[in-house]
């Protein structure tokens, strides 16, 4: 067995249901006998209720409190760090300092302290190492980055999302996402700056604004953002970012091209292509608009976990290696800088 300890149960159950979806579909599949099948073999959270809770439901026996005594376990294999951010930089040195294969949630980190001493521990260490930037496991988004691939929409001329997300539970529940240091656009922005990355490539400067209306007597940080971004290729964008909009969740994004237009998102059955068609009857050309079916799976963390086993299986590089966390979170730091000093600001690359 490949034996799998997650730690941290909030987005961590998530995690730990993946782990054993992908476990029942490689059993039903009749995996080769020679290849380990993954195991949800441990839990840790310091939630005593929680941690007894989850582990009963999801018939998992080895429970721990404390993230050291798990890393301990010599039979354990790898782990799926999802703790509070502020915590990952310690989980992760750990780990890898265990002998432990990581999947780590995203971000990497919140300071660039933590996210430089995460991926010298990645680098120095012989163990697979993943960052979960879960948007490039979302069937919408993987169906859009295929079909720009394929050149449905020709070339890429502009591309937006955003992360429109409203947290007022979450700062009146009092829990770690209202730290401080966890500015809106670092702890939920990354997603859509980290989707615009992976389809358009890294930003090589940042202009952005902010402003602190809604929230402005909760968060010590503007509550919403807005950013232009140069991309290679002579591609614009745009990144949106509020924890504070008064609506469903949403990460809505588009994706402009020479030939055609994407629109989708992390919530909707469908999404929408634009095409543009020459048409005898029409001597300017014709629009063609066609809905495709999407699974809806915001958080598809079987196909992020089957991604990162199968790295580890085979030993092929891991899609999202810590560098490719850590330079999105530095566009990130970019986009807050910008909105703070009102100039344009070059992302500090790892």
């Amino acid at each position: 067995m490949f034996r799998v300890g997650v730690i941290g149960l909030g987005m961590g159950k998530s995690h730990a249901i993946g782990v054993q979806k992908v476990a029942a579909a490689m059993a039903e599949k009749g995996t080769d006998p020679s290849q380990d099948i993954p195991e949800l073999y441990s839990l840790c959270d310091i939630n005593k209720d929680k941690l007894r809770k989850i582990g009963e439901e999801l018939c998992v026996g080895d429970l721990y409190e404390d993230y050291g005594d798990m890393l301990a376990d010599p039979l354990l294999d790898a782990v799926i760090i999802a703790s509070p951010d502020q915590d990952h930089r310690r989980m992760a040195e750990d780990a890898l300092a265990a002998g432990k294969h990581v999947l780590c949630e995203k971000p990497l980190a919140l300071t660039r302290e933590d996210i430089e001493a995460i991926v010298q521990a990645a680098d120095a260490s012989d163990k697979a190492f993943m960052v979960g930037q879960i948007c490039r496991f979302t069937p919408g988004f993987v169906r859009a980055k295929k079909l720009i691939d394929e050149g449905a929409i020709g070339e890429l001329s502009y591309v937006e999302s955003e992360y429109a997300h409203d947290y007022t539970a979450i700062y009146n529940a009092g829990t770690w996402r209202s730290d401080p240091l966890r500015n809106g656009v670092v702890g939920g922005g990354c997603h859509a700056v980290d989707l615009l990355r992976w389809i358009a490539g890294d930003p090589d400067q940042v202009m952005a604004y902010g402003t602190h209306k809604t929230f402005a007597d909760v968060t010590p940080y503007d509550d919403t953002h807005i950013a232009i971004l140069h991309f290679p290729n002579g591609v614009i964008g745009k990144v949106f970012c509020s924890i504070s909009s008064r609506r469903s969740y949403t990460m809505r994004s588009v994706f402009y091209g020479t030939k055609g237009t994407i629109i989708t998102d992390n919530t909707s059955p469908s999404m929408t292509l634009f095409t543009y068609e020459t048409d005898p009857d029409h001597p300017d050309g014709k629009i063609r608009e066609t809905q495709i079916p999407i699974d809806i799976n915001s958080h598809n963390a079987a196909g992020e976990f089957e991604a990162f086993y199968d790295a580890v299986r085979t030993g092929r590089p891991v899609d999202t290696p810590a560098v490719e966390g850590a330079n999105t979170i530095a566009v990130c730091h970019a986009i807050i800088a910008s909105s703070l000093t009102g100039r344009p600001v070059t992302p500090d690359y790892f």
